[in-house]
């Protein structure tokens, strides 16, 4: 019998401490699922819908317009992505993105600079609270940027380019702690 492919984490285990402990800290986190949602219903219909399906823990970040990723730490089960299908059914279409996409924490007092330095758009929380998700541009990949916390954002890329978007946020952390304040 041939032995079939096993599942790795692209960023198993990377973490990155700045210079102190409140200044960037880069984190791969878990990768649990991540499912893309497409059609004409709303978030707060969504939400109830993931709760029945048993994606209570799960949240919703928009992803362009009546699109959104659903995303969560908990491993994917088949039978739960089967009763949102069912559910969402003439409604929104559900694909699971978990195996290909890859998410990154990123927090700090200085992980706004950081971002800065690859995207451009404004962070500033009174623009950017927290909650609100932009897809853009980090450097040349495509990344979705969602505000956690006062300092702190998850970004969403896809999972060829993970190592990748790591080396670019641990050169701009790095100069992010020389230039923050």
């Amino acid at each position: 019998m041939r032995d079939l492919p096993q599942h790795r984490p692209v960023l198993a285990g990377t973490v990155h401490n700045g210079t102190s402990e409140e200044s960037v800290r880069l984190e791969a986190l878990p990768e649990g699922h991540l499912l893309h949602v497409l059609g004409a219903i709303e978030p707060s219909a969504l939400a109830g819908e993931l709760v029945k399906a048993g994606f209570a823990k799960s949240s919703i970040r928009k992803a362009g317009f009546r699109q959104w990723f659903v995303t969560g730490d908990e491993p994917l089960a088949a039978a739960s992505l089967d009763a949102l299908a069912s559910a969402l059914a003439g409604k929104a279409f559900v694909m699971d993105q978990s195996h290909g996409r890859v998410r990154i924490g990123v927090s700090g007092r200085h992980s706004r600079v950081l971002l800065s330095k690859g995207t451009a758009v404004d962070l500033d929380p009174s623009v950017f609270p927290e909650g609100h998700s932009v897809m853009t541009m980090v450097g040349h990949l495509s990344v979705q940027i969602v505000r956690t916390g006062d300092d702190s954002f998850e970004l969403t890329v896809l999972r060829s380019f993970a190592e990748s978007l790591w080396e670019d946020l641990t050169h701009m952390a790095a100069s992010a702690e020389k230039d923050g304040v």
